[in-house]
């Protein structure tokens, strides 16, 4: 880093411009240079200023770790450097379970781990929507319900230590948590609308929150989908955790688990070994990896 540049960590992107927090707690509106737009919250950056509260972008630091969605024609970055995913569900409105899968097999892929929040246990169905997030329990995977208007404590003690982003579909009560973590952030929170079954967009841009020293929060737009076109064939296969103790067992090295004969994946799925549920996302995600190359 030369004289000029300065050390910052990126803590809002508006599209393609970034607000950059620097060593000394300055917060700086930078531009990258180009067209090229490619950085996320939680990069860790090197900047040039050009005005007492604007920079520039020169060099992004070492990622460890990149959450991002894609479909067939462009990426879209959520977060840098994240060691652990929120995926907010709620009892209302009612949530997409393949976009829990989704979310699941991106945190595999990228190697961060992995807690699914139950939003609005008190509400009347709550019951039902724990049932719901049963098998992914039986996976290993960490499912903790609370209401956040009641209490959030016990989400607080599993963020600290970690740069934890939360991500999930609109209506989730995402901002609410934020509220409930951070009084002074100020997020904002909308209605339900209840005849489409689904929330609005309150969040319009990934922002990075301070919980304390050592624990970070980045709250991100509402997801309706989450394309996943980026994986190959053998990572989508290996994020399914259930797959991996059958993996390599099948007749054929090229086995795809679709209908092949002798398939130990599908073996496993007739003999309860395997949901049929997961098998049949992990199914219909290879079939959209394939109808894009």
């Amino acid at each position: 880093m030369s004289a000029t540049q300065l050390a910052g960590l990126v803590i809002a992107a508006f599209g393609k411009r970034y607000d950059v927090e620097l060593d000394d707690g300055r917060q700086i509106s930078c531009v990258t240079r180009g067209k090229k737009s490619d950085l996320a919250c939680g990069d860790h950056v090197e900047i040039k200023l050009t005005a007492d509260a604007e920079g520039v972008v020169e060099n992004i630091l070492p990622r460890r770790s990149l959450l991002y969605r894609s479909n067939e024609y462009r990426r879209k970055l959520l977060a840098a450097n994240v060691t652990q995913i929120i995926i907010v569900v709620a009892v209302e409105p009612s949530f997409y379970e393949d976009l829990v899968n989704r979310c699941l097999i991106a945190a595999e892929t990228a190697g961060i781990r992995a807690l699914i929040l139950l939003n609005k246990n008190d509400l009347p169905d709550a019951d039902a929507a724990l049932e719901k997030l049963q098998p992914f329990c039986a996976l290993g995977y960490d499912v903790l319900p609370l209401s956040a208007k009641r209490d959030v404590s016990q989400l607080r003690a599993r963020l600290h230590g970690h740069t934890n982003v939360l991500v999930g579909q609109s209506g989730m009560g995402k901002s609410t948590l934020v509220n409930a973590l951070l009084p002074d952030a100020k997020t904002r929170t909308q209605e339900i609308s209840a005849v489409l079954d689904s929330g609005k967009h309150t969040t319009t841009a990934a922002r990075l929150y301070h919980l304390d020293a050592k624990s970070d929060l980045i709250d991100s737009p509402g997801l309706q989908e989450f394309g996943l076109h980026h994986l190959s064939v053998d990572e989508m296969e290996q994020a399914f955790v259930e797959f991996r103790p059958y993996l390599g067992k099948c007749r054929f090295n090229n086995c795809r688990h679709m209908k092949e004969p002798d398939c130990a994946v599908l073996n496993a799925a007739r003999d309860g070994k395997i949901s049929e549920r997961r098998l049949q996302s992990y199914q219909k995600l290879l079939t959209e990896l394939h109808q894009s190359q």
